[in-house]
């Protein structure tokens, strides 16, 4: 923020803007902080994309037939009741528990950078250091527009009662 000092612990990676308003990396490492806004971030960018494309009407088949017609909105109640929000909740808490060994060790001082699990880089090969910050910021700025873009999804549809686009006003 323009008129707060810069907070001390911040470490002028790549997407630091001097904001920490709250003065979190005071007591919370910055890596740490970094992992959690990607991880965050990159499940945004999913979640985006399939609450949107649920309300454009598109479906896994065969689709129960009290399943017929939810929209996004509407899903999450039926499907806890049917069951398949365990199985998520079980697989998304058996790949924090993996991740966390790489997490650990980053915070150990292995050398990991915040994000990187070992695969799906091999397009940073080649590239200068100057091209990797550019698509380093580009994820991170992505990242964060991910994370406002789903939360005002997932508010207009709510507020509205609507699908896709979100607007019953026009």
């Amino acid at each position: 923020m323009p008129f707060l000092p810069r907070p001390a612990n911040l470490d002028g990676s790549v997407g630091d803007y001097g904001f920490d308003p709250l003065g979190i990396s005071n007591y919370v490492p910055i890596s740490y902080l970094r992992e959690s806004e990607l991880k965050h971030g990159r499940i945004a960018m999913l979640a985006w994309l399939g609450y949107v494309s649920v309300d454009l009407g598109f479906r896994i088949y065969p689709l129960p037939a009290e399943w017929e017609g939810l929209t996004s909105a509407t899903a999450h109640d039926a499907v806890v009741a049917q069951g398949g929000m365990t199985q998520i909740f079980h697989f998304a808490a058996f790949l924090e528990m993996v991740s966390w060994i790489g997490v650990s060790q980053m915070l150990q001082g292995s050398g990991r950078e915040p994000g990187y699990f070992g695969f799906g880089v091999d397009y940073l090969k080649g590239k200068s250091a100057a091209e990797v910050d550019r698509i380093k910021l580009s994820e991170i700025v992505h990242c964060r527009a991910a994370m406002f873009a789903f939360a005002g999804v997932v508010t207009q549809s709510v507020l509205y009662n609507c699908g896709f686009p979100y607007d019953n006003h026009l």
